[in-house]
């Protein structure tokens, strides 16, 4: 059976990442069109790099917490897949083995030429003068602002195949991975965790789990195990 879960933001709180979700539209103090945007990137590399350079020294200290651990238990008894709106790379050393990056990861560098190239980091930093086999700068494996998101489509095809989709930590705000949902059958059942409940009135079959990802992992594993 497969089971296909869609995380955001709220899984990575709770292992201490901070999100940019607030109603400031700061980052970490900064603003995000600052240092998340191609625009940004070409007005001021040294602080785009700086920027991301601090946020996976943060990722590389976090540790995955006991909801990113329960999803990798759930690979015992289901075929499951998770797509992520993280850059961070807690899924996979909690365990999960099928994940898909929406937006991305941060622990990779990628070609300024050609996004589809990418290299790992040494250490905790890309330094500016660092150019791919193209000879451009090195930069972030980070979907910004403004760019394409391409695993969208590999993405959807995965929510078409669910038995089981489960929403974690994601307001369903941003696009287009807030629409992924629309790809999921509307027999299959839908679980949402989050304190703060997206609208998703019109969909069929969906059990609310108004808690924190770790609560509502804990609720979810009792239901699933019931049947």
């Amino acid at each position: 059976m497969k089971l296909v879960v869609l995380t955001g933001a709220g899984i990575s709180a709770e292992s201490g990442l901070k999100t940019f979700r607030d109603a400031d539209g700061l980052w970490e103090g900064y603003n995000i069109y600052d240092v998340a945007t191609p625009e940004a990137w070409e007005r001021n590399p040294e602080l785009v790099q700086q920027f991301y350079n601090e946020r996976r020294m943060q990722v590389l200290a976090a540790q995955p917490n006991a909801a990113h651990f329960a999803l990798a238990t759930l690979e015992r008894n289901f075929d499951v897949e998770i797509i992520t709106q993280n850059i961070d790379d807690l899924h996979e050393r909690a365990g999960s083995t099928k994940v898909t990056h929406l937006h991305g990861i941060i622990t990779k560098s990628q070609s300024d030429l050609k996004s589809n190239h990418t290299y790992p980091i040494q250490g905790a930093e890309i330094k500016m003068g660092e150019l791919c086999e193209f000879g451009s700068q090195l930069r972030p494996h980070v979907v910004w602002f403004g760019e394409a998101v391409p695993m969208i489509e590999v993405a959807a095809e995965i929510c078409m195949k669910a038995d089981i989709f489960v929403l974690i930590g994601t307001s369903l705000a941003v696009y287009p991975a807030a629409g992924l949902i629309d790809f999921v059958p509307p027999i299959t059942r839908k679980y949402i965790i989050d304190p703060k409940t997206p609208d998703v009135r019109r969909y069929k079959n969906v059990v609310f789990i108004e808690k924190n990802a770790i609560e509502g992992m804990e609720v979810l594993q009792a239901l699933l195990s019931d049947g």
